[in-house]
């Protein structure tokens, strides 16, 4: 069920609680969609939640998700996106960090629980890692898979494939291979035809005849 649209009276007393208790966590403030949108500090991400949920003029308790997206030609190509939800002021608000491939984002499953698994699928999914997470290890790709399926250089073959071999009794990985040559395809109108000869097609009667 939808929520409520929120004013926009109460979309900026909500910033400005946020602006004046986190100023100096905070990069950036706007509205995008009907929802409020903060961008922050990597380092400081825990601290904003906190205030997010303990404040009394926001008391964002419930986290919805945590997802990333991959911008490859950024020097930090990850952004790490919080969707918090706040019963008392009934908005959401969405909070952004940026990191790369090698610096962590603090975990937040100290704060919501939660947030366990969805950390854990941002790892999977796009190798972001979370510094003090109680168990950050893969959650919807198999043991021993190659690679963050997510990421915007992932092949989409992927790396190695997985079968069942009847003669080990066992299910086996392998790199992947093309057991098709690629194919020219003609994708010209069917009424038009295609300019190259047909097999079994007489070029010289169909010349003749025009």
């Amino acid at each position: 069920m939808a929520m409520p649209k929120i004013d926009d009276e109460t979309l900026s007393e909500l910033a400005g609680a946020i602006s004046s208790g986190v100023s100096e966590h905070l990069l950036d403030l706007k509205f995008e969609y009907g929802e409020l949108t903060i961008t922050v500090k990597r380092e400081s991400i825990v601290d904003v939640l906190r205030f997010l949920r303990d404040d009394s003029q926001t008391q964002f308790w419930n986290i919805i998700d945590i997802s990333g997206v991959d911008y490859p030609q950024r020097q930090e190509r990850f952004d790490v996106v919080y969707h918090l939800l706040s019963p008392r002021v009934n908005a959401r608000i969405r909070v952004k960090v940026s990191t790369d491939e090698e610096k962590p984002v603090p975990s937040v499953t100290g704060l919501y629980p939660g947030a366990n698994w969805f950390e854990r699928e941002a790892w999977d999914m796009y190798g972001i890692l979370f510094s003090s997470h109680p168990d950050l290890r893969r959650i919807l790709t198999d043991y021993g898979f190659e690679g963050h399926p997510l990421r915007k250089d992932f092949p989409l073959t992927g790396y190695v494939e997985v079968r069942y071999d009847d003669e080990v009794k066992r299910v086996v990985y392998e790199p992947v291979t093309l057991r098709q040559e690629f194919r020219d395809f003609d994708f010209e109108s069917p009424w038009e035809g295609p300019e190259y000869a047909l097999p079994n097609q007489d070029v010289g009667a169909e010349k003749a005849s025009k």
